[in-house]
């Protein structure tokens, strides 16, 4: 079978979805993966695609032209490649590739809907009418679909109340894996350190974490709080101002965007992601779990699916810093509690979230 692989990001490809191809392959498959650019062309091939072609796209390009021009070529280059069956992920890959496949004639057409982002968050004017053309699009994408999968009950039940789709078309994965000989398990530190890995926008939580980090410092001086992500160009995006104050006091140590942030999970005690954006179920949360860290995340769609509150991590309510505040300096206090979520952390990773687990349910869902 030949698929093709609709991505919205190079680096995506080989970082979130890099285990799934290989997996595609290895049950004798050929795969092809658009992109937007000529990035990480060299990471992509090495994971064994037969060929890469460049599509380019605007992310956060609101321009309906630009977008009608990202469907139109998806469509040509699905026609001139023949694909068996069409993969996409994120909102403009799972809409205009799954219309491109359709007007293409692909029989089988499975997107992967991994949040609902920003659009579905905010209640402003500007985003309302966005979301109204939005449902439009997806209720046309999905009426071709095979499936649609999700990463959380959440976003399913939101989908099928309001009509996009109906429950019948629906599968849900238990969000993208994580491999765990990548990811190891590792001892914690000695000195307490925390993490926040994301995209440096406003709905991450990227204030609240480093608000929560002025004040537990204030208590706890020797507790370290890295920040690692790049900065972004979308509606939300903070800038390095933002954050600067908190740099230059000594409250947060900021690491920027890394290729391979497997070092810092193993040199944190604790993962937390502060974040009120739609995720679908934040592959960051995950590869922390599979190091055997401690999690803090929000009580928030897609976030709590992964964490049991007090078992192997805390749950806190969106935009609350000082209630993430008090959950760090508790886990700086008792050091057992900490180890003890570690261990449940992995536990859980191991038997839910596992790479090897989450491809196999791909791969009965989709069929390739």
């Amino acid at each position: 079978m030949k698929i093709m692989v609709v991505s919205p990001k190079n680096k995506t490809v080989f970082n979130f979805r890099g285990d799934l191809i290989r997996h595609m392959i290895t049950c004798g498959n050929s795969v092809v993966v658009t992109g937007p650019n000529q990035e990480y062309v060299e990471d992509i091939m090495a994971l064994g695609v037969s060929k890469f072609i460049e599509v380019p796209l605007v992310k956060d390009n609101t321009n309906a032209l630009g977008d009608l021009k990202y469907c139109s070529k998806l469509r040509k280059v699905m026609k001139s490649e023949k694909p068996d069956l069409v993969f996409s992920y994120t909102i403009k890959p799972v809409i205009y590739g799954s219309i491109a496949a359709r007007l293409a004639g692909v029989k089988k057409i499975y997107p992967m809907v991994t949040g609902l982002g920003r659009v579905y968050t905010s209640n402003s004017l500007k985003t309302k009418v966005i979301r109204f053309i939005t449902k439009i699009l997806y209720k046309s994408a999905f009426s071709g679909c095979n499936k649609v999968i999700f990463q959380n009950n959440d976003d399913i039940e939101q989908f099928v109340a309001n009509k996009y789709l109906p429950q019948h078309k629906t599968a849900k994965v238990d969000g993208s894996g994580v491999n765990m000989t990548r990811f190891a398990c590792t001892p914690l530190p000695e000195t307490p350190v925390f993490l926040m890995v994301g995209r440096i926008i406003k709905e991450k939580g990227v204030l609240d974490y480093c608000s929560a980090a002025r004040m537990v410092k204030e208590k706890h001086p020797e507790a370290r709080f890295v920040l690692l992500g790049g900065f972004d160009t979308s509606i939300g995006a903070l800038k390095r101002e933002d954050i600067q104050p908190y740099i230059e006091d000594g409250s947060i140590e900021f690491a920027g965007e890394v290729k391979d942030p497997v070092e810092f999970y193993h040199k944190a005690s604790v993962f937390v992601l502060p974040s009120y954006y739609r995720e679908g179920l934040p592959r960051t949360i995950l590869e922390a779990m599979s190091c055997g860290r401690a999690i803090i995340t929000t009580d928030w769609p897609g976030c709590r699916d992964a964490v049991e509150d007090g078992e192997n991590g805390f749950l806190v309510r969106p935009k609350d810093a000082e209630e993430l505040a008090g959950h760090m300096n508790q886990l700086i206090e008792d050091e057992q509690l900490m180890q003890n979520m570690a261990g449940n952390s992995h536990k859980k990773c191991c038997e839910t979230y596992e790479v090897g687990i989450i491809n196999n349910k791909m791969r009965a869902i989709i069929g390739y």
